[in-house]
């Protein structure tokens, strides 16, 4: 009796410390969750003037992340795919705050040109530089109306063109951007007719977009064919699986299975990295 009262008391405690640790790290995990999701609000959301309560966007990714891989569990009875689901929505505010910025830095390298040209009409009417930025302003749409009515409206409460400048180029860190402040820069401090270098940047720029754009068409088939061939496998593996479920069990309830499908991921994020690499060429 007292060698199975002991027994109860060491699986207990051993229970009752596993639960400690588990609590502990589900904590520890959840503040560096709720933290990554803050300066994410805090920093980039709010430089795209996205503002969005960091606590609503932590409670719906917790409230995605126990309750969808528990959901996919039980429809598809495979633990890999619950385990996936939640990596995925963990990693998914990092990853789609990422996504919004280069696509607002897609947005703003197209407009530049023509907000360029814009300014050096007015310029050319006579316009100072500040007036010539408020009428783009007034005249454009965002991304690039926002920006530079921020930067304005620094310039209106007492920050000077240069300092204003360096904030908008912290935001920014595009190279056609910083070409064009390098620019407004030098003509600043040497002189020179600011209109005539901001239409020669702005041909520039649009020759070289016309360029990308002409890259972008000649590699989409060899794009389209990386994301084809990291996806058929799966999509493969998935039929097969529905087809036969006993001859593909080993895969997803063994070690060996576990193993197989380690090195399938990995071969598979190589081959589709390689291909990007070689698809993708920077003008």
């Amino acid at each position: 009796m007292n060698d199975l009262g002991l027994v109860v008391g060491v699986v207990a405690m051993a229970a009752i410390f596993i639960g400690w640790t588990a609590w502990e790290m589900l904590a520890t995990f959840l503040r560096r969750q709720r933290e990554t999701i803050r300066q994410e609000a805090a920093t980039n959301l709010e430089d795209m003037f996205i503002f969005i309560d960091p606590q609503n966007m932590f409670y719906w990714n917790v409230g995605a992340l126990f309750v969808v891989p528990p959901l996919l569990w039980l429809i598809f009875g495979n633990p890999v795919v619950a385990l996936a689901s939640a990596v995925g929505f963990v990693i998914l505010p990092k990853w789609l705050v990422g996504f919004l910025k280069r696509r607002r830095f897609e947005q703003f390298e197209h407009q530049l040109p023509d907000a360029m040209l814009m300014v050096a009409g007015s310029l050319r009417a006579g316009a100072g530089l500040n007036i010539a930025l408020e009428s783009m302003v007034s005249e454009s749409k965002p991304p690039v109306s926002q920006e530079f009515d921020l930067l304005i409206r620094e310039m209106r409460v007492g920050v000077d063109f240069d300092t204003a400048l360096r904030h908008m180029e912290a935001r920014l860190p595009i190279q056609d951007f910083i070409m064009v402040v390098s620019a407004m820069r030098i003509a600043r401090e040497v002189g020179g007719n600011l209109a005539d270098i901001l239409e020669s940047i702005a041909d520039t720029l649009r020759k070289k977009h016309v360029m990308e754009g002409k890259i972008k068409s000649l590699t989409a088939q060899g794009k389209i064919q990386g994301i084809v061939m990291t996806c058929l496998p799966l999509f493969l593996m998935l039929a097969l699986y529905k087809m036969e479920p006993a001859a593909m069990a080993p895969l997803f309830n063994t070690v060996m299975g576990w193993a197989v499908l380690a090195v399938i991921a990995i071969m598979e994020f190589l081959g589709y990295f390689f291909i990007r690499k070689i698809v993708t060429i920077d003008v």
